[in-house]
């Protein structure tokens, strides 16, 4: 069962919420109005990589030829 992340359209509150069904989705209300007015957040996700270290793109200007060049 996954856990969404809800924005309240109503009074701004953010909520987690654990959800049976992406269909029962839409009968998720805000914890602090009650409001049904709520809409799911992208959520973003991580992994782990095999070998056990991680890999991040820090710099943005880094080329994508070998050795950064």
């Amino acid at each position: 069962m996954p856990i969404y992340e809800f924005d309240c359209r109503n009074c701004g509150e953010s909520f987690d919420k654990l959800v049976r069904s992406a269909s029962r989705v839409t009968e998720v209300t805000c914890p602090a109005c009650s409001s049904d007015q709520v809409k799911k957040k992208l959520s973003l996700f991580s992994s782990k990589v095999s070998g056990g270290t991680r890999s991040s793109v820090s710099n943005t200007s880094a080329s994508c030829a070998p050795g950064g060049l």
